[in-house]
């Protein structure tokens, strides 16, 4: 036979479970995947964007994005539009980036036409965060 939860162990529970759920509203970058946002990565950017140092491809290397001043990878042909931006690559900015490219930043060379999935694309910013 199973004991009941005490009340102690029944607040504490609740309390976790709201904190969890706060937290996720609160920042929902908190509550992304880095793991699903490396898959995301891989089907989505790989194509022209690579995440090691140094190593720019068509798009510049996203290796230390979150952070950085648009335009500033050293050695990337940046279009007017992302060197005028005057912006930090935060998760803020790249949601809003990620959703319409073309929109967020008129003038960028970025072809892509934007991921309209708030949960991949929240994941896909939680793996740029891991990437310094």
């Amino acid at each position: 036979m199973h004991e009941r939860p005490s009340r102690a162990t029944l607040t504490w529970l609740t309390t976790a479970v709201s904190a969890t759920l706060l937290l996720a509203v609160i920042d929902p970058a908190a509550a992304a995947d880095p793991a699903a946002g490396r898959s995301v990565f891989q089907s989505q950017c790989s194509i022209c964007h690579a995440v090691q140092a140094g190593r720019n491809m068509t798009g510049p290397t996203l290796f230390g994005i979150v952070g950085r001043k648009t335009g500033t990878v050293p050695g990337y042909t940046y279009s007017e539009g992302n060197k005028n931006a005057n912006a930090t690559w935060d998760q803020a900015t790249l949601d809003k980036y990620l959703t319409a490219p073309r929109a967020a930043m008129p003038g960028t060379k970025m072809t892509y036409g934007g991921l309209k999935d708030d949960t991949k694309r929240a994941d896909l910013i939680a793996y740029l965060a891991t990437l310094h």
